[in-house]
């Protein structure tokens, strides 16, 4: 419903990470499953968590004696290590491991090193679409013998920055995140308590806001949005409030709010 409400085309997504299996992070999903078969997709889905998600979804399917219309792929992964997901020649995706009372892990999408980027001012008549393939790639062109037709740096600038977000669901305070998360351009992190309910986050594996500030200034993310707030708070400008005071660049993670990255 909510992908519908921000008009997110579902049939768009083709792999979906969960982070542990609490059921607010994992019961919405057969009916996002069936409103793809509904939908007649038809292309393979991926589904990436701890093991025991794909005893929960062909359950479902068994005794609802349900069939999807596309195949469903499980990757199991062990929450407690680092590993490497899932990549393309644009992204990769890595488990960050992190303390809760399940296994748990949090997800770090980086983007590789942008293809350089053609100035268009300095194409010359006479260039062919091959030779601008190539020097967007980082090639020189060279002719038969050796010799340098288009030197790629006369007619290229910089790639884009590469950008990368973090995204830290439930857990305790953690300073092993730091390291992994160094410089990243977007954290959010989990804010489920403010400090003067610390005992409580400390019970129940969460963090307060002041934790989540105290890892992003620790990493020097640039930016930090903090979620997963307990029901308690009925006003959260007091756990902005709490996690500016120690990093400024923060911001509440409402739903339908849009984050630029900055590089």
């Amino acid at each position: 419903m909510q992908l519908q409400r921000y008009q997110i085309p579902v049939q768009k997504i083709n792999h979906i990470f969960i982070s542990h299996l609490h059921g607010d992070h994992y019961l919405g999903l057969m009916g996002l499953l069936f409103s793809m078969h509904l939908q007649k997709r038809t292309s393979e889905l991926h589904l990436y968590s701890a093991r025991g998600l794909d005893e929960i979804i062909l359950l479902h399917l068994k005794y609802s004696k349900s069939v999807l219309n596309y195949n469903l792929i499980f990757h199991s992964f062990d929450p407690t290590q680092s590993a490497l997901l899932w990549e393309d020649e644009a992204l990769s995706v890595e488990t960050i491991p992190l303390i809760h009372k399940i296994p748990c892990a949090g997800f770090l999408f980086r983007e590789k090193i942008k293809p350089r980027r053609i100035d268009k001012d300095k194409l010359q008549d006479g260039m062919m679409l091959q030779h601008i393939a190539s020097l967007k790639s980082g090639m020189d062109i060279i002719d038969d013998k050796g010799n340098i037709i288009y030197k790629n740096e006369d007619f290229t600038l910089p790639p884009r920055p590469s950008l990368s977000y973090a995204f830290c669901s439930d857990t305790a305070y953690n300073e092993s995140l730091i390291e992994r998360l160094k410089g990243i351009n977007l954290l959010y992190h989990e804010a489920t308590f403010m400090e003067d309910e610390k005992d409580k986050a400390k019970e129940t594996m969460h963090s307060t806001a002041a934790d989540a500030a105290r890892i992003a200034r620790a990493a020097s993310v640039t930016q930090l949005a903090i979620g997963h707030f307990s029901a308690r708070y009925k006003d959260l400008d007091p756990l902005l409030a709490e996690a500016k005071a120690i990093f400024p660049n923060t911001s509440l993670a409402i739903e339908g709010e849009t984050f630029e990255l900055e590089a």
